[in-house]
């Protein structure tokens, strides 16, 4: 199983450790929620296809953000790809309608066939709030959008086949508990959920002992598919 990595950041334009938000002071020390919310993301048991990596978050969402990128690999392929980003402001954010929130980005090449069913980013939408209720996580003030994309290939590109890219984006902000921090590990193993699913590949069984872990039921995939995605 993978295990998350990452750094904390502010907005700060900085880059200091990993430890530590960047520009963060004793004075401003990093709110103890957030620090607690991260700790979780990095501790987070992930499928053996995902790899994660940490990525710098983006500097004006909130006053402290966290973000890592993923792809589901198969071989030298990537199936998948995506960005997780934790928001949080201590004051609380009036459209979030808590402290927290999720953005992501989640992105895959999809077969003809697939690409020319219509109800095809219905169904990838369904996959975000299925991925997060298959884990038993509550949620509210989810958004987002589908978009497809064809791209046909001329000249000295003319051998290859057309492709069209799925793209999902959201947020959504995550339950917090009673100590006021929401389980970032099973969201975050939700979202590598999504991110399988839309690679195409089959549901992970549930693993004894794996917190967070999905059973599987009531998943619907993609049909596996093999290639790496053009640029």
């Amino acid at each position: 199983m993978a295990a998350a990595q990452g750094h904390f950041s502010d907005h700060s334009d900085g880059d200091r450790g990993t430890d530590e938000t960047a520009g963060s002071t004793e004075t401003n020390p990093v709110p103890p929620a957030f620090r607690r919310a991260v700790e979780a993301l990095r501790a987070a048991r992930l499928r053996p296809e995902i790899e994660v990596d940490p990525t710098r978050p983006p500097q004006r969402l909130a006053p402290y953000a966290y973000a890592v990128e993923a792809a589901v690999v198969d071989g030298e392929d990537d199936l998948a790809d995506g960005r997780l980003v934790l928001l949080h402001d201590p004051a609380g954010h009036e459209a979030w309608k808590g402290t927290f929130r999720l953005v992501t980005l989640v992105r895959a090449e999809l077969e003809p066939e697939m690409a020319a069913d219509p109800l095809l980013p219905e169904v990838c939408w369904s996959w975000l709030t299925g991925a997060l209720e298959a884990r038993g996580l509550a949620y509210g003030e989810a958004s987002g959008t589908v978009t497809m994309a064809g791209s046909h290939y001329f000249g000295g590109l003319a051998e290859r086949r057309p492709a069209t890219q799925i793209e999902i984006r959201a947020s959504w902000t995550p339950r917090e508990g009673p100590n006021g921090v929401p389980d970032t590990g099973a969201h975050l193993a939700a979202w590598c959920d999504l991110l399988c699913q839309i690679a195409g590949l089959p549901p992970a069984s549930a693993e004894p002992g794996a917190a967070g872990t999905a059973t599987g039921g009531g998943v619907v995939s993609l049909p596996q598919r093999r290639g790496p995605q053009q640029v």
